[in-house]
């Protein structure tokens, strides 16, 4: 009988970009290109303060928690068969180095057709002549910045691969991609900038290798040709930290970045993402981290998927401000959504966080989400807080899972008629915050979801049952201020 993979799909790891020969020389010389490095150092707080976190790399990681193994022995790639559990890495770059290959640098093209190749002799070394495994072999794509837009091109280009080829990927999982190309000081990467093919993060560029319609004006689409859903997005927002160019990247990159890709230029449409405070690379970067691991592996061997939507029903103003708009001036603000999502037993990490502190929180108008039939909308904007996956197999206690959302909605500075409403605003002050315990059972192909407002109650505690709607779990959320709202959980089977 043919050994069963799944979850257990071969890796294949596409590293990101190498801008000049020196870095293209350092980075062919290495085995892992990058995938074994780890880090010793953790930010936990604002401040700027520095913990030490060994976290030994995510290559070490997928060795001693799930037994995968890289593919090299004797100085070599092994020729014979191999496991399931294997990782390999895409070596892309060897062809633009002068001792190993022919010294010319490879277009994403020319790397995403080495990647279908590399797909293709790992299905024959897997599986060999075994039908029933050829059948059911697939690889997951695992790819950091450029790696990612590599992967793209293999999945949306019809140059490069077929729909046979792409039916062999199972899941896609990114790490600070330029899904919609960089921007630098506001402007995207010029097209004419081709040294060193540093325009491949051009739109119009992009828009050609990916096949896209030439006159797009975004390019983070996948245009129908891979599900989505089965494409993560992981989004750095720690644009301090990241060090390259002498730290000019960050400063150019702006804030609402990690250093190099700007948050909203970071996911294709329609996936699922996380955010986690970690740069585009360095000792801080998001590759190394536990944030990255722990997304990646819940994603790729997990097997529920939740989402948080948050449905607004009232927004407060402050007594001065509701006077003043009772007199009949114009009030206007913008809202603020911070969310941050934690697995029970997570020691220093978060699965996803959105801060206001690193300018990742979500912003919404009043209009948008209260006023939407008269901005033209069908239907209100609400605020998706997160898309996390889970694993049921790190239980260690019964069969429920835990995990915690800590939830704050706050404003913009208001105007009234037009001038900033400033004598008796409060710095920092909250509409609503609270920290939400959530325990999801399965029951058959349904669930039970209970809830504790852990600012109020321990969350150790069983809690209370969620109310069950067609649309999912819908928990009450409310302060004394007058803040109303839903928060809408979604569970699902992953797998």
């Amino acid at each position: 009988m043919a050994e069963t993979m799944r979850p257990f799909f071969p890796i294949i790891y596409v590293r990101g970009y190498a801008m000049t020969p020196g870095e293209i020389a350092a980075t062919v010389a290495t085995p892992y290109m990058g995938f074994n490095l780890g880090s010793t150092k953790i930010r936990q707080s604002w401040d700027g303060s520095v913990h030490r976190h060994v976290f030994e790399s995510p290559l070490v990681r997928l060795m001693k928690d799930y037994g995968y193994t890289d593919i090299y022995a004797g100085g070599v790639e092994r020729a014979g068969r191999l496991p399931a559990k294997s990782v390999v890495i895409h070596r892309y770059y060897e062809q633009a180095d002068e001792h190993l290959g022919t010294g010319e640098r490879p277009t994403i093209i020319d790397a995403a057709r080495g990647l279908r190749d590399a797909i293709h002799r790992l299905r024959d070394q897997v599986c060999g002549d075994d039908a029933a495994m050829r059948e059911q072999f697939r690889v997951y794509l695992v790819a950091h910045s450029m790696g990612g837009l590599v992967c793209r091109c293999f999945l949306q280009n019809d140059q490069v691969s077929t729909e046979a080829d792409r039916a062999l990927v199972d899941k896609v999982f990114t790490y600070a991609t330029p899904h919609n190309g960089i921007e630098l000081a506001g402007i995207n990467v010029p097209q004419f900038l081709d040294t060193w093919h540093i325009n491949n993060f051009n739109r119009s560029e992009m828009a050609r290798y990916l096949q896209l319609p030439a006159d797009a004006e975004r390019v983070d689409t996948l245009d129908g040709r891979f599900d989505p859903r089965r494409f993560f997005c992981l989004i750095g927002t720690n644009a301090p930290d990241y060090e390259a160019a002498g730290g000019w990247s960050s400063k150019l990159a702006g804030e609402m970045s990690d250093g190099l890709v700007r948050i909203d230029n970071a996911a294709v449409q329609g996936a699922p993402r996380a955010h986690v405070h970690r740069s585009h690379g360095g000792a801080f970067g998001i590759v190394n981290s536990e944030e990255g691991y722990q997304n990646l592996t819940r994603f790729l061997f997990g097997d529920v998927q939740v989402r948080g939507i948050l449905e607004v029903e009232a927004l407060p103003l402050p007594p001065s401000v509701r006077k003043a708009r009772a007199e009949g001036r114009e009030v206007r603000a913008s809202y603020y959504f911070e969310a941050g999502v934690a697995p029970r037993a997570a020691s220093g990490y978060m699965l996803s966080e959105r801060r206001r502190d690193t300018f990742s929180a979500i912003l919404r108008q009043f209009d948008e989400m209260m006023r939407w039939q008269t901005e033209g909308g069908a239907s209100p904007r609400w605020p998706v807080l997160f898309s996390v996956f889970l694993d049921r197999r790190r239980i260690t206690r019964g069969e429920t899972l835990v995990f915690s959302v800590e939830l704050a909605v706050s404003t913009t500075d208001y105007t009234v008629d037009g001038f900033l409403f400033l004598d008796r605003k409060i710095p920092s002050e909250y509409l609503f915050r609270d920290t939400i315990t959530l325990r999801a059972r399965p029951a058959g192909d349904d669930w039970n979801l209970r809830y504790i407002l852990s600012d109020e109650d321990w969350g150790e505690g069983r809690g209370r049952p969620a109310e069950r709607t067609d649309a999912g779990f819908v928990i009450p959320l409310r302060s004394r201020k007058g803040f109303r709202a839903r928060l809408r959980i979604e569970p699902r089977h992953w797998q």
